[in-house]
């Protein structure tokens, strides 16, 4: 099935996005529905409603599985200004990337299963489907944790393709 991903996003230079957002999520399970309604304005801002469906359904994944398996129980900010997870939101001209950034130091597994029924279990096979690529690496310098992110390409509509074209 899937393999776990530990690599960087693709080269991008990250000087060169043309729109960036983020917000922080607290530890509950609420935050999957903020997550949502922040990427459906971060979207409509951005005139990308076209593509809200997938984006949103990874982020909901990206969002679940931080908190579902990167917060021990219990868990409280990492200090008092810094939240547990955080979402990014970052577009090219031509990509998207969502971006969830969690405390954990795991790498994120999926899980082997056939049971297409099963309530859970399917978060990383979600992602990869919906998504044009997706993988995680560690924060680097004072930072701990990860970020898990995922890829959407964007396509440019075709000069003169318009209505009536």
């Amino acid at each position: 099935m899937l393999e776990p991903l530990r690599q960087g996003l693709p080269p991008l230079n990250l000087a060169a996005a043309s729109d960036a957002a983020s917000c922080a999520l607290p530890a509950r399970y609420e935050a999957v529905r903020e997550a949502r309604q922040f990427t459906r304005k971060t979207l409509d801002q951005w005139d990308l409603n076209d593509r809200f469906d997938d984006v949103c359904l990874v982020v909901s994944e990206l969002v679940t599985n931080a908190l579902r398996h990167a917060l021990p129980a219990g868990a409280k900010r990492l200090t008092p200004q810094e939240p547990p997870v955080r979402l990014h939101l970052l577009r090219w001209s031509e990509r998207l990337v969502c971006a969830v950034r969690d405390p954990s130091d795991a790498s994120p597994v999926a899980r082997d299963s056939d049971d297409f029924s099963a309530e859970s279990g399917r978060g990383l096979f979600l992602v990869d489907s919906f998504s044009d690529g997706w993988g995680w690496h560690p924060m680097a310098g004072a930072l701990s944790g990860k970020v898990v992110w995922a890829l959407f390409l964007l396509h440019r509509p075709v000069e003169g393709a318009g209505p009536g074209a």
